[in-house]
């Protein structure tokens, strides 16, 4: 329950207004719903004309106690009824009596449905607000999260556990919260029509609530592993549709049909198992509601038969029909409070694992005070920087470079030498271990992380786009970008020509990732990206490396135009990209183990030596 209410108060909290709606229409539907019934006891005196008994109207006074306001009430209301009952006849009363019954009904009904048509605003809003926080909580965590976590498992979180907690709690509570209510009034009602014949019900409920909380022990940690298991199915049909091409070549659809059919096998079963126990609910609650019943009608049955034997009864006949209708009435919110009781574990298994969203650390944040910076000025200063990761594995040792500014430095080395690492920490994706990184002279995590990357322009080997127009894709992260911006940027790119072959120019949708264009319409477009950014900085993560000749000439040229009146740290891949390049940094196994230009490095006859002799075969 501390879970619980704990999610209640993170989420609900911003929703009150609804929740006292909510509260209000319970207690209005409750109080009519008791109202209606109790027209059941003179109803059932004039149709089988059951006393005799002579009342006079007694009148409210202070000091009395909850039984003999009740008494002091059931007495007016009877004396009403036989007086309504000399003036228009029995018939006439039944049917006024009848009428009574209809409107309180009506009431009772349009309170109960307000009371969850209010709800509603609170179970979407919390949905769309744990959305949002998972969402927005993924645009702030460092890349180093994401590296640890499969993206499968991570879309499963906000779909199928944001669902589970929508279906779940959110359900749930509307019955949390009209059920304690209807409970609460009829069985004061109950209390207060015999609270000796309450007192044995009540020695006899905890027994039945006792079965039923041991049907439900083992639910949340068996809907914790369901929901596990429903994320690797996710990761599987997300690695499935970003590797068909390779499964297809290889002929692998039977290898990877057979282990999607093994996963969700495994959900299947574990699935099977929490529905089972799930459905169970329901008619065992019925069957030991019926017990509860059988018990205390027999019970009150009993004292009633007693009665017409000449012993003293606790209760009449009718108004023990009254007491069995709102047993019976309490009965189904207790079966409901029970449901409830069965579905929020499941929700708040799956609470846990968006939580482990929610509450990652993120290390990569901005100090108090930042200081802001609006140009780049002089030179980025790498100063004895060390980088691990969370596993310890060292990635990059004492690295020391110098990148004024307009020159352009590239960075070579074989596969796994920290390249991408070392350009990934200038615009703090990571924070160094050990040692800093300056920007004219200020710490990067000293400086506003806006402003930081707000200098700094991407292209990358393997272009982002988005699923939209190609103006849209250009004008990412632009604010106000017009069209004329657009063009001029994507016709430095070598970009104009082919838009405009397009069927729709600009406002062409390139796809899911851009597939409806070529790797290097693509890269042109990324490219055309950067140059309306119009950035300071701007860094290459081998942009080239995976294109024709003709594209890949075509790339450069754009390239080219963008880089001569920028600051560029390029990682090259092919090294015909890179002579002219101001500085060479060469790396290996996390260190720069050679540096200079195109020509220095080709006479010291080392590692760069062997690697421009072998491209050049």
């Amino acid at each position: 329950m501390k879970e619980f209410l704990k999610v209640i108060k993170r989420y609900v909290a911003p929703y009150k207004k609804y929740l006292g709606w909510s509260i209000l229409m319970n207690v209005l539907s409750a109080i009519f719903n008791i109202f209606s019934f109790t027209m059941i006891i003179p109803i059932l005196r004039i149709l089988f004309k059951m006393s005799d008994t002579v009342y006079e109207y007694i009148p409210l006074t202070s000091g009395l106690s909850i039984k003999e306001i009740g008494n002091v009430l059931a007495n007016n209301a009877n004396w009403w009824v036989i007086q309504v009952i000399d003036d228009i006849g029995p018939s006439m009363t039944l049917l006024l009596l009848c009428a009574f019954l209809g409107i309180m009904t009506l009431l009772k009904t349009s309170c109960y449905f307000g009371s969850s048509a209010v709800m509603i605003p609170i179970r979407t809003g919390v949905l769309r607000d744990i959305r949002m926080q998972l969402y927005n909580k993924i645009m702030s965590l460092p890349l180093g999260f994401f590296s640890q976590e499969r993206k499968g498992d991570i879309i499963a979180r906000m779909t199928g556990d944001v669902g589970e907690i929508e279906s779940s709690i959110m359900s749930s509570l509307d019955m949390l919260i009209k059920n304690p209510i209807l409970i609460f009034f009829y069985f004061t009602t109950m209390m207060v029509v015999s609270w000796k014949l309450t007192v044995f019900t009540l020695v006899v409920v905890p027994a039945l609530g006792w079965i039923m909380g041991v049907i439900g022990k083992q639910l949340k940690r068996k809907s914790l592993q369901a929901q596990e298991l429903w994320s690797d199915t996710m990761s599987q049909v997300e690695e499935t549709l970003g590797g068909l091409r390779v499964i297809k070549a290889f002929n692998a659809e039977k290898n990877m049909e057979g282990r999607f059919s093994k996963v969700t096998a495994d959900l299947r079963d574990k699935t099977s198992r929490v529905s089972t126990r799930q459905a169970l609910a329901h008619p065992m609650s019925e069957f030991l509601g019926t017990i509860l019943i059988m018990i205390v009608l027999w019970f009150g049955g009993s004292l009633i038969l007693k009665s017409e034997t000449g012993s003293s009864s606790l209760i009449d006949a009718p108004t023990f029909i009254f007491y069995m209708v709102m047993l019976y009435s309490i009965i189904n919110p207790l079966k409901d409070f029970t449901k409830a009781t069965y579905n929020v574990p499941k929700g708040l298994a799956s609470m846990e694992r968006v939580d482990k969203i929610l509450n990652a650390p993120n290390e990569i944040t901005e100090i108090k005070n930042p200081t802001h910076i609006q140009d780049f000025k002089d030179k980025i200063e790498i100063s004895h920087v060390r980088f691990c990761y969370e596993d310890g594995k060292t990635i990059l040792k004492d690295i020391n470079v110098s990148i004024h500014k307009g020159n352009t430095v590239a960075i070579v080395g074989e596969s796994g030498a920290g390249k991408s690492t070392l350009v990934d920490l200038i615009p703090r994706f990571y924070d160094v271990t050990e040692g800093d990184i300056k920007i004219d002279g200020i710490d990067i995590r000293n400086l506003k992380m806006k402003d930081l990357r707000q200098l700094m322009g991407y292209v990358n080997q393997e272009p982002i786009l988005f699923n939209d127009t190609i103006f849209n894709n250009i004008a990412f992260g632009v604010e106000g970008a017009t069209m004329e911006q657009v063009v001029e940027a994507a016709k430095i790119a070598n970009a104009h020509d082919f838009i405009m072959e397009k069927e729709n120019g600009y406002m062409e949708n390139i796809g899911d990732r851009g597939t409806k264009l070529s790797g290097g319409q693509r890269q042109r477009i990324s490219i055309a990206r950067a140059i309306l950014k119009n950035p300071p900085i701007l860094i290459l993560d081998e942009a080239t490396a995976s294109l024709d000749t003709e594209s890949e000439r075509l790339v450069q040229e754009a390239l080219f135009r963008l880089m001569s009146t920028r600051t560029t740290i390029a990682i090259a891949h092919r090294l015909s990209t890179i002579k002219n390049s101001d500085e060479i940094l060469v790396m290996s196994d996390g260190e720069i183990v050679e540096r200079g230009k195109h020509e220095e490095l080709i006479q010291m006859n080392g590692y760069y030596k062997k690697l421009n002799d072998m491209q050049s075969l």
